[in-house]
């Protein structure tokens, strides 16, 4: 099987350096009181006050991208990420990268603790979008509103709950032999609100999360998402038997090739395929199916695939920032391949067959491109190779920091550095933005959004890709 034309650079990548760098940023885009331990120093303390207004504490977790509003679903979408590339690849990252992955891990967790406090509400988003992107302002001098926003029986949220749930089931695999009183309070906390209270959260939030966060692809996928990492979580039978119960309702063989922070199908096949691989539970085949499928739909040259591939190799999909379908894809073609080469299966695609080989270099062609391996010889993650974006779509890297301009930059005033063609001031390490357009080009400048921000969403897969590859180059 071919894929599409390569553009090898002259050295191999280090992948281990990437993957210290794309750990390092989620520190680049921690909210709240920062810790001594802080690496990314340009930063400062911000959003000291968040939730106040609610009386809550509603202080930390992450930016999802380059504003400075907290949204609450693809942060939990972010941190379930981060922990699955911790559970399945964490024995490839090192002792170091480890323990700052799972640090990473944490602080999602710590904050989605804060926002689950009260029974019966989830806190989804801090900050008034609307408000946030009519300023460039850094996220230390922030003067727009900081409104609260939560679901509840009145207001319901199944998506994003089912996502909340997801990540404290999945981070508490990650703490289990490292800090067992929090596992068992991430778990305790995951199994108290999953699946109440059915309706889509942008229903309920429509001025507040939409078009931002809008769930277009309907909270269904995310009940059973949640309910897959509650069973690999608890093992408690009542998951798989929702899981079973609910298939067919929840539509778990739709849209088999999505995966992302709005989509969850592709992912809860792959997650729930290892029990048939493994020969634990067959009653699960269905799944297993659709994730054969799924990948027999990414394979470049299969007649039916439904992925496009630019000229210079990289997977895309319509719709904006690109590169958190080519992470998350990549992902799961690499987790997929892990469980296949443990069970000695291959994916039988058509008058072809997919081993676990052939997946593994999809997966890692992926990766390469990212790291400069494309027609631009370009690294699309800031701080890694000899070139990389310099104008990327996001503020606090983009103003200078208050070490160097303490006095406040207001709402307006930070324009003028959105609009100058300078380089950003600050390095934002190891963020990987929204890359090339089809035809593999690229504007580093930062009014092209889609193009030039990055995303938590889009380096969570990330990470777990380059500690496989680290350590199997």
């Amino acid at each position: 099987m071919r894929f599409p034309s390569s553009h090898r650079l002259a050295n191999r990548h280090d992948y281990h350096d990437a993957l210290r760098k794309s750990i390092l940023f989620f520190e680049g885009q921690r909210s709240g009181r920062l810790p001594p331990d802080q690496r990314v120093r340009w930063r400062k303390d911000s959003a000291l006050r968040d939730g106040a207004s609610s009386g809550v504490d509603l202080t930390g977790g992450y930016y999802d991208a380059g504003d400075n509003v907290k949204f609450g679903f693809p942060m939990a979408f972010t941190t379930t990420l981060l922990s699955w590339s911790v559970i399945d690849f964490g024995r490839s990252m090192g002792g170091g990268e480890l323990a700052n992955a799972v640090r990473a891990v944490k602080w999602g967790t710590d904050y989605l603790l804060k926002a689950t406090a009260h029974d019966g509400v989830v806190y989804v988003q801090v900050g008034d979008p609307l408000s946030d992107h009519n300023c460039w302002e850094r996220p230390e001098d922030m003067d727009t509103l900081r409104t609260a926003y939560k679901i509840d029986a009145n207001n319901p949220g199944s998506d994003v709950a089912g996502e909340t749930a997801a990540a404290l089931a999945a981070a508490s695999i990650v703490f289990r032999s490292r800090n067992p009183a929090y596992s068992r309070l991430l778990l305790d906390r995951a199994i108290n609100f999953a699946d109440r209270h059915r309706g889509a959260y942008s229903s309920s939030l429509r001025y507040a999360v939409c078009p931002f966060y809008c769930d277009v692809n309907g909270y269904q996928d995310e009940l059973l998402w949640g309910a897959a990492w509650l069973h690999k979580a608890s093992r408690k039978r009542k998951y798989r038997e929702y899981i079973m119960k609910n298939e067919v309702i929840l539509r778990a063989g739709d849209t088999i090739n999505e995966f992302g922070w709005d989509n969850k199908h592709a992912g809860i096949n792959v997650l729930l395929s290892k029990e048939v691989l493994m020969g634990k539970d067959e009653e699960l085949k269905s799944f297993q199916i659709n994730a054969d499928d799924f990948i027999c739909s990414v394979l470049p040259g299969i007649s039916y695939s439904q992925i496009q591939y630019s000229p210079g190799g990289l997977m895309f999909k319509a719709g904006g920032s690109n590169m958190q379908h080519v992470t998350s894809l990549s992902f799961l073609l690499l987790a997929y391949s892990n469980y296949l080469s443990h069970s000695n299966h291959v994916v039988p695609c058509a008058k072809t067959s997919a081993s676990p080989a052939l997946l593994k270099r999809l997966a890692k062609r992926q990766v390469d491109y990212i790291l400069g391996d494309n027609p631009l010889r370009m690294s699309y993650m800031v701080g890694y190779g000899a070139r990389y974006p310099q104008r990327i779509h996001h503020r606090a890297s983009s103003l200078p920091s208050v070490a160097t301009h303490p006095t406040r930059i207001a709402c307006k005033a930070g324009s003028r550095y959105f609009l100058s063609p300078n380089p950003n001031p600050n390095v934002l390490v190891g963020a990987v933005v929204g890359g090339p357009n089809i035809s593999d080009s690229f504007p580093d400048s930062r009014p092209f959004f889609q193009e030039s921000e990055p995303t938590t969403y889009i380096n969570a897969p990330l990470v777990g890709l380059l500690a496989y590859f680290s350590s199997h180059p």
